[in-house]
């Protein structure tokens, strides 16, 4: 008899769950219940179904990113989670995908950015600048939307992969159309079409242009195109000044603009050059603030013999 309890106490203990799982679980049903909706959860806790009186066809909620999310997470963040995780779950309720399926999404993940102080929380991204941050969206076309960190805890790729190969989708819909623009003393070409995210071409430049060693000069005034000068030669100098006229031109916000400002792209990176208008004694003037490694460059440009070689 002793034995046999033993035996049952040893596959009780195996059997007992974290005690993160169980509070999270009590949240659960906490906030479900606030929502106006029964759940009950699967046996294995994978998932929960909630119910209410008005539908008579469940939601199915996948708990595997969620409890993920939890474990990176004080218990002080936990209501806000929660009932972020449920009240998006409702919310998305009639899309024609599941997000937490990597198989059905996968062709459906696009990047687009969003200016760094806009960028709403619960969200994947990462920044491709210091005043950027690309942002992963799932969806089709204008219906696209945020991919929350939730989602991506249920994938079997880390959140970074999904970030490149979103990337890679947007930089498949279709080439850029490439258009030689004046810009007042600078030239500088457009690259601009349907897409959603011309950013993401950055990184395949050279499929457009011959990109120097220096790098280029890019204004992203829109998200559907954006505007580039190639680092060679010290007159980079007054195209700076041009872009950002440009950009500031370019950019509406109310419409959907983007950035205002001009940046350096060189090895993989978008790096911002901070160029601001000065009102001063009734006149305005561009006061720029390039980053360290840019103004070598610049220094490196002043000092090349003219006509010397581009890199």
């Amino acid at each position: 008899m002793r034995l046999f309890r033993r035996r049952r106490d040893r596959q009780t203990r195996r059997a007992a769950r974290p005690v993160e799982d169980v509070d999270l679980d009590s949240l659960l049903a906490l906030v479900a219940d606030s929502l106006g909706y029964a759940c009950a959860f699967s046996a294995d806790g994978g998932t929960l179904t909630l119910t209410s009186d008005e539908q008579q066809t469940g939601h199915t909620v996948r708990l595997a990113g969620l409890r993920a999310e939890a474990r990176r997470r004080s218990r002080e963040d936990w209501p806000v989670l929660v009932s972020g995780h449920l009240s998006h779950v409702l919310a998305t309720a009639g899309e024609p995908f599941d997000a937490c399926d990597l198989d059905q999404v996968r062709p459906l993940l696009r990047t687009r950015l969003r200016p760094a102080d806009d960028a709403e929380t619960g969200v994947v991204g990462r920044h491709l600048s210091a005043d950027l941050v690309e942002v992963l969206t799932v969806g089709y076309g204008e219906a696209a939307r945020p991919v929350r960190p939730e989602e991506v805890g249920c994938w079997p790729i880390a959140a970074a992969q999904a970030l490149e190969e979103a990337v890679g989708n947007a930089a498949r819909d279709g080439r850029l159309s490439v258009e030689a623009i004046d810009l007042g003393g600078a030239t500088a070409l457009r690259l601009s079409g349907t897409t959603g995210s011309a950013a993401a071409h950055l990184r395949r430049l050279g499929d457009y242009l011959r990109v120097p060693a220096d790098g280029v000069l890019v204004a992203l005034p829109s998200h559907s195109a954006m505007v580039v000068h190639p680092v060679e030669g010290i007159e980079v100098v007054r195209a700076i000044e041009r872009l950002r006229l440009f950009a500031q031109r370019e950019c509406d916000p109310e419409a959907g603009g983007l950035s205002p400002q001009v940046y350096w792209w060189h090895d993989g990176r978008l790096t911002l050059i901070r160029a601001d208008l000065v009102s001063q004694d009734g006149q305005v003037r561009l006061v720029v603030a390039p980053p360290q490694a840019f103004a070598r460059v610049l220094a490196a440009l002043a000092a090349r013999p003219e006509g010397g070689p581009g890199g």
